[in-house]
This record gives structure tokens, C-alpha cells and sequence, in this order.
């Protein structure tokens, strides 16, 4: 399939991205830990840093998928290639609901924050605070459809100010909150917190580590595969560390006392609030109120930054699945403005509106929702690593830049038993959520059911089996059309390279490809005349397109023709070859000018004997410079 079209360039490197995964991560902190406190008491630290330890270990898996696989669509996609199509939905399917419930529960966190900064209580209570919450999804969804993702600029800014304020609060709580004894304060195991309690906790507390498949889903936009490992790895170690940090600041601010805390009740819509607030006897008053208003402020401005980012990852991971004919077709059709699915973004609006309203219902409107969140997390983790210890055997001679360290070889493969153990354990968690949360027990499997019910009517309407791999063409390019041969002009760069694999994707119908280079010749020279540098990109370009015909099992025939002038070439050889379409691309510089398409592009439309399909590229996919299309 076409590997980069459309996409923002890769620009990530190793800094960015771990800049970007502590962001995505250590947000969470400002919704969880009210409501793992709620339950955990004394040890909520240990629960955070059992959790975050279980997340490490996860990681390693997300590690070497995405290295390997360097694709949007997170645990769907490694699902869908490791096994089928049904279980690859099932993996996307659940994680829509993860999406989903962080963009809801992060709005609906976000005016407790916001009422505290500027002190309007009223976004404190209900209505208004789900009221507000509802206006920020409307608001996140019309940015989101009307522009692109700003290539990341406020997603590297927005976790220095996450960073900075958790210091803070660390370095403030330490100096005057804590004390020893708050290590084994208000603990009684068994009975504050109770061993009900405690195995509550634990799925509760995976909503403090949301937005690893956000990160994910960065694969694609990493200049070097290798860089995912190297970065994601260490800041959610950095963010398990801070976790624990935080939470016992938060329980020298408020112990438990009669199996309860502050932390759970009062402040548990805006935790770290409570921390300042906490610090009000032993600060001047004019600085606790600056910190209130920073926390706050800072606060709202990262929950509304994670629910930016939950909008963004679900409408990746809707047009994957349209893609791959696991939803309908409309969720594969990606605005030029956006890059994304306008109708993924609707969707992913309306759906969290209605968790909003629906747990404002609600007395456990928190409980209820990281409950339902813990379902879909822990499905999507056991079987991501399942999936990672499977394509070991399918697909041995896969590039990995990083493996899972610590495999045993058994018939003639290494299986990494971190990933094994890793698959255990979020499966036995998930096990504990089903069997001690309501929201998980019922609305879970409901979700899924949904889901189901909606992938098998997309098959029939497709005329495909349910466990068959399949990819769907978009349907603004050509419709229910079939072709039996495809012309693609083949050069070296980034706009040969996307027009022959999407030739390629279009072909997956059962058609041939013919990849056509043609080396223009100077008039003052004869066609015959010795050209070897463009004999040699001829070459390479033609080996690069037989490549990855194979790698997507099409047939690739390619041939090199002379002549004076490109476009006529290309009429030519479509004339002769019968080709039904011939794939051509053009580049953004020509929209700056006063024609749209280039020469060649606009004579191929003109004399074509057949179809030809034209893509556009948005302006930033590629390289101007590098594009002469």
C-alpha cells in the first residue's frame, strides 16, 4: 500500500519522541490519581509503580512491533499481520474505546482545572463542568477537522510544562510535606486498603499510563526505526519514577484517615490542586495562590492537549481499519486539510459526548469511566504482545531493529519471554478488572459486541471473509472499478517511490503493475547516446519498485524507454501496453505557480488512452526541492 501518502514527513527523532511520550503519558497523572487514591490509600505509590513497572515491560513489545512495522493503526495493525483481520479489529476496536474515554475523561477534568486558575466555581459542579466538557470536545473535534496536527511543535512544548509543574510539586511537596513515616502511613493491609480494594486498584491504575498507542502510532513519523525503542522505553520509566514521587507527596498532603482521603473525595477531579492547596500553612499566601493559578492553568492547558492528541490517534486508527476494510469506506477518506478522516473525527466527538453525559449521571462518574478504560487497555496490551511473540514464527526474517532481549530458542525460533510474561500479566489484570468492575464486566464486552456486529456487515457489504486479509482502495480514487494493468512512471525520490506503491495498493485488486522509466534525452545528443548515470537511476528505480511489488504481492514488470519528451513517453507506452490506468503525482510547487499540474502531467491528461489517476500531494508531505514532477 502506499506508504506515505498522505502523511507528515518523517521528523522525529529521538529527542522529539521522547519528549512527545512522556507528554502523552505523564498527563494522565492529572485524572488518576484522585481515583486510584480513592481506592489504593496508603499504597497508592506502590500501585502506580506496579503499574508503571507492567507498563515498561508492555513497552518492550510496542518496541520491537513498531520498529519493525513502522505503520499507523498501533495494536491493529501488528494484530492484523501477526494473525487476521477479525483479531486486528478486535485489538483497533477496543482501543477506539481507550481513545474514546481519555478524551471524554480528560474534558471532563479539564474545567475543575480551569475553575481553580481563575476562579469561577461554577465549572466546579454540575451542570457546568459537563457542560464546559462538552464544549471543549466540540471545540477539539472543529480544530482538528479544519487543520493539520502542527507537525508536533505544541506536542514537544506542552510536556516541558508538565514536566516543570510535577517538579515542582515534588520539590515544594518534599520540603514541606513529607515525611517517613508516610511510607507505611494509614497502611493496613487487608483492611485500609482491603485486598478487594487493592485488586480494584491495579486495573484502575492503568489509567495513569494512557497514550502508549498514541506513541505508537508515531512509528511513521520517526526518522529512524530504532529511535522508538531508544526513547519511549526510557520516559515511561522516567514517568513511573515521577509517578511514585507525586503520590507520596499527595498522601503526606492528605493521609488517609478511616479508609479515606481527600485525594478520592474533595480533590479527586483535581489532584494536583489539592497538593497546592495543601501547601497553603507553610508558603506565603501570595505564592500558594500564583501556584494555584500555574497549576491550574497548566493543568487545563495538558488535559486539553490530551484530548487533542485522543482525537488525532483515533481518527489514525479509524483510517487504518477503512483501509483494510474493517470499517466502512468513509473512515478511510483523509481530508487534504487535516491528513486525517473528518468523519473518524465526528465520530470520535459524538461518542465522547455521550460518555460525558451519560457518567455525569452518575455518582461514579470516574470510577465508571477508568474502569470501562481498563477493559479496552489491557485487551489491546495482551494481545499486541501475543501478536509480537507470534510474528517471531510467520515472519523470522523480519527486520527488527530492536528485539525483546532475554528469548530462549525452541524449534528453531527465539521467543521472548519478556513478552510472554508481559502477555500473562496484563491478561490476569485484565482477568481482576472483569471480575471486580461492573463498568468493565458489562459495558465492555457491550462495546465489543457493537463492534463485531459492525465489522461482519462491512465484510458481506465487501463480499470478503471475515478472517481474510484485505485491503479496501479509497473510493474517491476509483470507485468499485477494477483494472487489470496498471502504468506507473518510475523514478528515484519520494514522489516515485509513493506513485509506485500506490500503483501497488490499486494492483491488490488483482492487477499488474508496469513501473515505465523514461530517460529524457537532449535534443543535441542521439537517442542511443551513452547516459550511464541515468542508465544506473533507471535501474535502481525499476529494482525498487520489483521490491516492493513483492513485499505486497503484486506483480511488478518494468522496463526503461528513451525519448525527447517524458509525457509522450508515457501516452506511448500506456497505448501499447493496453494499461486501464496510468498513476501520476504532482507536486506543491506547481500550485504556487500558475498552472496546477506540471507538463508532463497536464500532456498525459490531455492524450491518455485510458484512466489516469492524479494525486496531489498536500504541501509539507514532501520536499519541494526534491520533487519534479
Amino acid at each position: 500500500m502506499a506508504r506515505k501518502l498522505p502523511a507528515l514527513k518523517r521528523a522525529l527523532g529521538a529527542p522529539a519522541l521522547f519528549s512527545v511520550a512522556y507528554g502523552e503519558v505523564a498527563s494522565s497523572i492529572y485524572f488518576a490519581l484522585g481515583v486510584v487514591a480513592l481506592h489504593a490509600l496508603g499504597l497508592t505509590p506502590w500501585v502506580l509503580l506496579a503499574v508503571g513497572a507492567l507498563l515498561v515491560l508492555v513497552s518492550l513489545s510496542y518496541a520491537e512491533a513498531t520498529a519493525a512495522i513502522p505503520e499507523a493503526g498501533g495494536s491493529a495493525n501488528v494484530a492484523r499481520r501477526a494473525f487476521n483481520d477479525l483479531v486486528g479489529f478486535v485489538a483497533g476496536w477496543v482501543t477506539f474505546l481507550d481513545y474514546l474515554l481519555v478524551l471524554a475523561i480528560a474534558a471532563l477534568f479539564m474545567p475543575h482545572y480551569l475553575g481553580v486558575a481563575i476562579h469561577v466555581d461554577a465549572l466546579l459542579r454540575r451542570p457546568w463542568d459537563a457542560v464546559t466538557a462538552v464544549g471543549v470536545i466540540v471545540g477539539v473535534a472543529a480544530l482538528r477537522i479544519a487543520r493539520g496536527a502542527g507537525r508536533f511543535r505544541i506536542g514537544v512544548l506542552v510536556p516541558v510544562v508538565d514536566v516543570v509543574t510535577q517538579l515542582l510539586l515534588i520539590v515544594l511537596g518534599f520540603a514541606f510535606l513529607f515525611s517517613t513515616d508516610v511510607l507505611t502511613r494509614g497502611i493496613h493491609l487487608g483492611v485500609a486498603p482491603s485486598w478487594h480494594a487493592i485488586v480494584f486498584a491495579l486495573p484502575l491504575g492503568m489509567l495513569a499510563y494512557t497514550g502508549l498507542e498514541t506513541v505508537a502510532n508515531l512509528a511513521r513519523d520517526a526518522k529512524r526505526p530504532e529511535d522508538m525503542p531508544r526513547s519511549v522505553i526510557p520516559a515511561l520509566a522516567l514517568v513511573a519514577v515521577v509517578y511514585v514521587l507525586i503520590g507520596w507527596v499527595a498522601l503526606a498532603a492528605f493521609p488517609p484517615q478511616s479508609g479515606e482521603t481527600a485525594l478520592g473525595s474533595t480533590w479527586l477531579h483535581a489532584p494536583l490542586v489539592g497538593i497546592v492547596v495543601a501547601l497553603e500553612p507553610h508558603l506565603p499566601h501570595l505564592l500558594v495562590q500564583v501556584l494555584r493559578v500555574f497549576v491550574g492553568l497548566s493543568g487545563a492547558l495538558i488535559l486539553f492537549m490530551a484530548a487533542t492528541t485522543s482525537v488525532s490517534g483515533f481518527a489514525r486508527l479509524a483510517q487504518s481499519l477503512g483501509e483494510h476494510g474493517q470499517l466502512p469506506r468513509v473512515f478511510a477518506r483523509v481530508s487534504r486539510r487535516s491528513l486525517v478522516p473528518p468523519a473518524a473525527i465526528v465520530a470520535a466527538a459524538a461518542i465522547a459526548i455521550c460518555l460525558v453525559v451519560y457518567a455525569t449521571t452518575r455518582d461514579d462518574d470516574v470510577e465508571f469511566l477508568a474502569s470501562l478504560f481498563s477493559f479496552g487497555v489491557l485487551l489491546a496490551f495482551t494481545t499486541t504482545q501475543l501478536a509480537v511473540v507470534r510474528l517471531r514464527f510467520t515472519e523470522p526474517l523480519l527486520v527488527r531493529p530492536f528485539r525483546i532481549p532475554l528469548a530462549v530458542r525452541w524449534r528453531g525460533v527465539e521467543v521472548p519471554l519478556l513478552a510472554l510474561l508481559g502477555a500473562t500479566l496484563t491478561f490476569a489484570v485484565w482477568i481482576a478488572a472483569m471480575a471486580t468492575h461492573p463498568a468493565a464486566r458489562y459495558a465492555g464486552p457491550a462495546w465489543l459486541a457493537i463492534g463485531i456486529v459492525l465489522y461482519v456487515r462491512v465484510r458481506r457489504q465487501l463480499g470478503q471473509g471475515l478472517l481474510e486479509r484485505a485491503v479496501v482502495v479509497a473510493e474517491e480514487w476509483t470507485g468499485d472499478r477494477r483494472y487489470s494493468r496498471i502504468l506507473v512512471p518510475a523514478k528515484l525520490g519520494l514522489i516515485g517511490e509513493e506513485m509506485v506503491a500506490t500503483a501497488v495498493r490499486l494492483a491488490q485488486e488483482g492487477a499488474v503493475v508496469e513501473a515505465l522509466h523514461v530517460i529524457r534525452v537532449p535534443l543535441e545528443l542521439p537517442l542511443d547516446a551513452e547516459l550511464r548515470e541515468a542508465d544506473e537511476r533507471a535501474t535502481a528505480s525499476l529494482t525498487e519498485a520489483r521490491l516492493l511489488g513483492v513485499e505486497n504481492g503484486v506483480e511488478v514488470d518494468g522496463r526503461t524507454v528513451r525519448a525527447r519528451s517524458i509525457g509522450a513517453a508515457i501516452v506511448q507506452a500506456a497505448t501499447e501496453s493496453g494499461a486501464e490506468l496510468i498513476v501520476m503525482g504532482s507536486a506543491p510547487r506547481w500550485r504556487r505557480q500558475s498552472r496546477f499540474f506540471s507538463p508532463t502531467v497536464e500532456y498525459v491528461l490531455r492524450k491518455a488512452p485510458c484512466e489516469v489517476l492524479v494525486v496531489a500531494f498536500p504541501q509539507g508531505v514532501v520536499e519541494d526541492e526534491l520533487a519534479d514532477a
